[in-house]
């Protein structure tokens, strides 16, 4: 088993001989430093799992080896000790990232349940840090499943269509050829929404923006009207939209920005009960244009609220309606973010739920 490392940083000797005294039998291994800049040096060497730092000291303050301790790593778990203890002091040192706070004089009772206290919370900050790793990991899993098993099939469909529309070119109608028409565009608009799945999950969603140009959003909302009103009509339920004159340009990627307003019609509808409506509203607003989105669907759960834009999250109510994969709100988010927008959504179960879609215009 790994040793747990306190570092404590304290201009006075019997501070920290008696901090090693009472945590050095508890089987932890103390390092010391008798002012801020040997401590922060101590820092790199020693990788303390906990770090104690008074405030008053020469040179170096203890306020500034917190602001320090913060630039060099924001999940380092600080814990100030200090004889001047203050409520204004210790509100300071909580915002220069201090965990909590210890005056002079303590009982050796008092250190020991300080330090097993910031213990814990940097185990609960690795924890955050591993699991925030294994998402990366899965998101990267994701992505190259979504490239072999999606996006490499679908472009040998794609070459087979194309070749089979020259081959047939002369034998068909043209109702026909617009049927097939038809199909090479909706396949190249999925080509081109899978690729740009991938740069989301996998490369830095600011890359998106290489592709932006200037979009005119009537036409993307009209796009994801009829790609959603299909699944509309079969449930019965009515798609009602209205949409401003005067809607400015938009700087992006059309086709993701179809996804998005699909995806959240889509959801709407599929939340939704039959002979209900769906009601899109696009406006004008200050910095932009704004697009709400309001059902009288099943709504979401309080508790759900703050996770359902995560990666497969799927909530209780949702999960009883209809299956799904939990990924689409959380790809439209990525999607929103990388156009410099946001998404957001309001909601009452039983009442059904409002998301509101933010895009800046084009500058």
């Amino acid at each position: 088993m790994q040793e747990t490392k306190i570092l404590i940083i304290d201009d006075e000797e019997v501070v920290l001989d008696s901090c090693k005294l009472v945590l050095e039998p508890a089987g932890f291994k103390i390092a010391t430093a008798g002012n801020g800049t040997v401590g922060l040096g101590m820092v790199r060497e020693f990788d303390p799992d906990l770090i104690f730092v008074d405030l008053k000291m020469p040179g170096i303050s203890g306020f500034d080896v917190l602001e320090r301790l913060r630039a060099m790593d924001p999940n380092r778990v600080a814990i100030v000790i200090t004889g001047y203890a203050t409520v204004s002091s210790a509100v300071d040192a909580m915002k220069r990232g201090a965990y909590d706070f210890l005056p002079k004089p303590f009982t050796p009772d008092e250190l020991r349940l300080i330090t097993n206290r910031g213990l814990e919370k940097h185990r609960l900050v690795q924890e955050a840090v591993a699991l925030r790793r294994e998402k990366e990991m899965l998101r990267e899993n994701f992505a190259a499943i979504v490239s072999h098993e999606l996006k490499s099939p679908l472009s040998a469909l794609q070459q087979f269509l194309f070749a089979l529309a020259a081959d047939l070119d002369d034998k068909m109608s043209e109702e026909q050829k617009a049927r097939l028409e038809r199909m090479k565009v909706r396949l190249d608009d999925l080509l081109k929404l899978i690729h740009t799945w991938l740069r989301v999950f996998s490369v830095d969603v600011n890359k998106i923006k290489e592709q932006f140009q200037p979009v005119v959003m009537s036409t993307v909302i009209a796009r994801a009207i009829e790609n959603v009103l299909p699944h509309a009509t079969r449930k019965n339920i009515e798609l009602s939209s209205t949409v401003g004159e005067s809607l400015p340009i938009i700087s992006g990627d059309a086709v993701s920005l179809i996804e998005v307003v699909g995806n959240i019609l889509n959801n709407a509808v599929k939340y939704s009960q039959p002979q209900t409506t769906v009601r899109l509203t696009a406006e004008a607003a200050a910095a932009g244009v704004v697009i709400s989105v309001v059902d009288a669907g099943v709504g979401i759960a309080k508790e759900d609220l703050p996770f359902i834009f995560g990666d497969f999250y799927r909530g209780k109510g949702a999960a009883q309606m209809e299956s799904g994969c939990g990924l689409g709100l959380a790809i439209s988010r990525r999607i929103v973010e990388a156009h410099g927008g946001s998404v957001s959504v309001e909601s009452e179960p039983g009442k059904g739920s409002k998301f509101i879609i933010r895009l800046p215009a084009k500058t």
